[in-house]
């Protein structure tokens, strides 16, 4: 059944006692780049001053917000809350800060896309350790090739890439922790794997009782090219960047609290990961996520959530037409 519109959302797409012609003609048009900008300029300054990072802001916007739906996952139905990503997120915090890793360390993640994948970077992000996000198509050389330059001191991967790690787990040694999220595949759990969920049901929901220390200008996660001219590379992906690209397709597009963003690229990539998913971490929106694009599923996945907007297709116009129609 398709989702209820949040109150005042009908009129908002200008049905009866919405706003006049011209005004919702003025409300769509996109601002001009250099206001937009400006805005994003001046939003990151005062964050910088106030000493923020993402998972300070997020943490802002779950307090504030805590019963509204954060992600959804359309593949499985499943729907966290911002209190639900938050409590999760900081299970992660405190579980790997209790298992010895510090500020600067790296943690690979190599899991398909789904609120988990969210919630254990940003749960690294607030112990102040730095993710490798791994494209879940790598195998073999080009895989373990990441791995190893990227200095990563644990790897967390779901249970459907356990067939992918087998296959370079001769490569990584037995000094390289790893932790396998979501149910295992037909292959079972890998020798030297730990199981995480069970080990985050035991861990401290609360936030961390000391700040991790870090600014703006660290750096949060890793992003590797697909390596089709050679063996991948990565590209730095530092907390203002995060909040540029984010909060720059926010304004450009006049998102609104009330939108809800459907999702289905790949989140170790910027424009599933930051313009999409950083829509719901640092300004409250819903996001629904689905792994991969599915033609099929795509427009019916739009109706059910009553989305308007995607980072694919990010014209608030045409996919309100869609919502008000249905």
């Amino acid at each position: 059944m398709p989702w209820d519109p949040p109150d005042g959302e009908a009129e908002a797409w200008g049905g009866q006692g919405g706003r006049g012609a011209s005004d919702t003609v003025a409300s769509i048009l996109p601002p001009s780049g250099l206001s937009v900008l400006i805005r994003v300029r001046l939003e990151l300054r005062r964050h910088q001053r106030a000493g923020h990072t993402i998972p300070g802001i997020f943490q802002a916007v779950a307090q504030r917000q805590p019963e509204c739906l954060a992600l959804v996952d359309a593949g499985s139905g499943a729907c966290w809350t911002f209190a639900q990503l938050d409590a999760y997120s900081n299970a992660v915090a405190n579980l790997f800060c209790q298992l010895g890793f510090a500020p600067g360390d790296v943690v690979a993640i190599f899991l398909e896309g789904r609120p988990e994948f969210v919630g254990l970077w940003l749960g690294l992000a607030k112990a102040g350790v730095e993710t490798v996000l791994l494209n879940v198509n790598l195998r073999r050389e080009p895989l373990a090739f990441c791995l190893g330059t990227s200095g990563a001191k644990a790897l967390i991967f779901g249970g459907e890439m356990a067939a992918a790690v087998a296959e370079v787990s001769g490569q990584l040694g037995k000094s390289l922790p790893k932790f396998c999220s979501g149910d295992l595949g037909p292959e079972g759990i890998l020798p030297d794997t730990h199981l995480l969920d069970p080990l985050l049901k035991e861990a401290s929901t609360a936030p961390l009782a000391e700040s991790p220390g870090k600014s703006m200008d660290d750096r949060l996660f890793y992003i590797y090219t697909s390596g089709t001219t050679g063996l991948p590379k990565a590209a730095i992906v530092v907390h203002s960047r995060y909040y540029r690209i984010a909060a720059f397709g926010h304004h450009a597009y006049r998102m609104q609290a009330a939108d809800v963003l459907y999702d289905c690229l790949p989140l170790y990539l910027s424009a599933g990961n930051i313009m999409g998913v950083g829509q719901c971490l640092l300004y409250g929106l819903t996001v629904v996520l689905r792994k991969k694009f599915s033609a099929s599923r795509f427009w019916d996945d739009c109706v059910k959530y009553n989305c308007t907007g995607s980072p694919e297709w990010p014209s608030r116009v045409g996919m309100r037409g869609v919502a008000s129609v249905s």
